[in-house]
């Protein structure tokens, strides 16, 4: 169970970076290729490359070339649950935190 439990612990690790959990997030809704994730994300194509590259080592995202592009995909359903689940949760936590804070002005 413990070896079990580091390997969890270190996709959590991997998902702990905020730019890694986004470029994970928009991958969910399709595959993308590295200049379109730097735009969507915000960063360089350079920092997206590198968040890409330690992504991949981990056996998170794959990718697979389109010409002269390379498209980056997630075909791990249980990932791509495993963040939509966590993202929806805190979504509903804000927005409980956020009602119970607006009835408490009124």
């Amino acid at each position: 169970m413990g070896e079990l439990l580091q390997d969890v612990a270190a996709t959590f690790g991997m998902l702990a970076a905020g730019a890694r959990l986004h470029i994970v997030w928009l991958l969910a809704e399709g595959e993308r290729d590295v200049g379109t994730l730097a735009t969507e994300v915000g960063q360089s194509v350079a920092a997206v490359s590198q968040h890409l590259a330690k992504l991949k080592l981990a056996g998170l995202v794959r990718s697979r070339r389109e010409g002269r592009r390379q498209v980056y995909l997630i075909d791990d359903p249980h990932l791509v649950g495993t963040v939509r689940s966590a993202i929806h949760h805190h979504a509903q936590v804000r927005q409980q935190r956020h009602g119970k804070r607006t009835r408490r002005r009124a």
